[in-house]
This record gives structure tokens, sequence and C-alpha cells, in this order.
């Protein structure tokens, strides 16, 4: 239980640190442009993907095949939780 309460904060973070932070992913060079903070975003998505999956791997034991719908759903979610961000940076002007 605790870890899934964990991985959702953590993609909650990932998913709003595009539009919190004025530079990629936290750390490097400067974010101007909306496209690239939406570049960001698919980049944060694909690291907490390949995170779930190590997370999956080690704490389950095994893995199981995930088809489109999966990873549809997961983007779905991970644009939601970034709402917040989104509003703040974009709409709150």
């Amino acid at each position: 239980m605790a870890v899934k309460v964990i991985f959702l904060l953590l993609m909650m973070f990932l998913a709003n640190l595009a539009w919190i932070s004025d530079r990629w992913l936290g750390l490097l060079g400067q974010v101007n442009s909306l496209w690239q903070r939406f570049a960001q975003m698919l980049l944060t998505y694909g690291f907490m993907i390949i995170l779930a999956y190590f997370v999956e791997k080690f704490v389950i034991g095994q893995t199981w095949p995930q088809g489109w719908e999966f990873y549809s759903i997961t983007f779905a979610m991970f644009l939601v939780l970034a709402f917040p961000g989104f509003v703040y940076r974009v709409l709150w002007k």
C-alpha cells in the first residue's frame, strides 16, 4: 500500500515538474516556450513508465505485459495530475 501512495505522489511531482520549474527537469538550461514544457512532460512520463516497470519487477517479482490501453490511460492520468501546475503557470498570469 505504501509503495502505491509513494509512487502516486512521485507521479504527481513529475507531472508538475515541467510547469513549476523554469529549467529542464529542474536542473539544466532554460525552458521558454510551451512546446518545451510539453516535451519535458513526455520525457518525465517516459521516466515514470520506466520507473514503474522496475518497481513492478523488484517489488512484485514479475512484470505483466501491457497493451496500448495501459499507456493511453496512464498518460491521461499523467495529464490530469499535471493540471494544477498548468493552471499555475499558464492560466494565472
